[in-house]
């Protein structure tokens, strides 16, 4: 879900000036994309990691102003974890996106709860600022 404050037009602008400044971090990292079908081997793709994309982001964004924040909640409704990204601006403006981590259930298996924090983290900035993390 997307949610801003009411207006953006000094975010955005000072966004539109960090975007030129950012670039498509190094995908220097591999992993296999399996498939639904059966004895069909996986497809290797490269990715970067979110250390990377965070270094390239936060420098070009702190330049115009713009502070990247990342929360987790946990929604007992829905029995799930969830990332919620801010883009916040000096001005006082700011967009958030929220995005799904896992089931609750996840938590049992920290490895596999921390390996989806950092997918969704990675995934959500990226699509927030406009650049890509993978080939």
């Amino acid at each position: 879900m997307h949610r801003s404050s009411e207006s953006i037009a000094a975010l955005a602008a000072a966004l539109a000036k960090a975007q030129v400044l950012l670039t498509n971090p190094e995908k220097s990292l591999t992993a296999t994309a399996g498939t639904d079908r059966y004895g069909e081997p996986g497809r290797p793709f490269r990715y970067a990691p979110l250390s990377s994309g965070l270094d390239i982001v936060r420098k070009a964004l702190g330049q115009h102003e713009i502070a990247t924040v990342q929360t987790t909640a946990i929604d007992q409704a829905t029995q799930s974890v969830s990332l919620t990204t801010v883009l916040a601006h000096s001005s006082g403006e700011w967009i958030a996106s929220d995005w799904p981590v896992c089931a609750l259930s996840e938590m049992a298996t920290p490895r596999r709860m921390g390996a989806a924090l950092t997918y969704a983290r990675r995934y959500a900035l990226f699509t927030l600022v406009g650049i890509a993390g993978e080939e």
